[in-house]
């Protein structure tokens, strides 16, 4: 009797699932790095200028 074949389609699929996971694993950590970098440092306002901006919040110029 002759052997069956064995299917490629498993494996084939299997190292795609890999692959795609791989894939989007360095792409979050390589967004994570980026959004990491471009932080911005906040500055502590003066007076003046917490003073200008609660105004504006509570009296919007509509």
């Amino acid at each position: 009797m002759a052997e069956k074949p064995r299917s490629m389609v498993l494996g084939v699929m299997a190292a795609a699932v890999v692959a795609g996971l791989g894939r989007m694993v360095i792409q979050k950590i390589k967004a994570e790095r980026a959004a990491r970098e471009s932080t911005l440092t906040t500055v502590p306002l003066d007076a003046q200028t917490r003073a200008r901006i609660s105004d504006a919040l509570r009296n919007p110029r509509s």
